[in-house]
């Protein structure tokens, strides 16, 4: 199975092994990270903002319309931001590294 990498705030690094297909906020839901996707993945809501590593972010496919507007509304955003919920994690992404902005979690971590 593929894994996700998140880097918390705190400098804490969570590493999630997941399905192919599954997304990023799922992911991080599984492996305990306090992300808050409010709309539960619907793309009604920029709550499961991340920060998509450099390395990583050029191999993902390309946001859609629907995505790059709902990032205008995501705090913290720049240029590597992504939604979790929109990014399908593939054997081609195993290793995939995010950073979760502090304004993306429900609690500290």
């Amino acid at each position: 199975m593929p894994s996700v990498v998140f880097l918390l705030p705190s400098g804490r690094r969570v590493e999630v092994a997941v399905a192919p297909g599954t997304t990023l906020l799922e992911a991080a839901r599984l492996g305990g990270v306090d992300i808050e996707g409010a709309c539960g993945g619907s793309m009604a809501c920029a709550t499961c903002h991340l920060w998509v590593e450099e390395a990583w972010f050029a191999r993902l496919p390309e946001a859609t319309p629907e995505e790059e507007d709902m990032l205008d509304l995501a705090a913290d955003w720049a240029p590597t931001s992504r939604l979790g919920c929109q990014i399908r994690v593939t054997s081609a992404l195993d290793g995939l590294t995010v950073r979760v902005p502090r304004s993306s979690l429900l609690s500290d971590a």
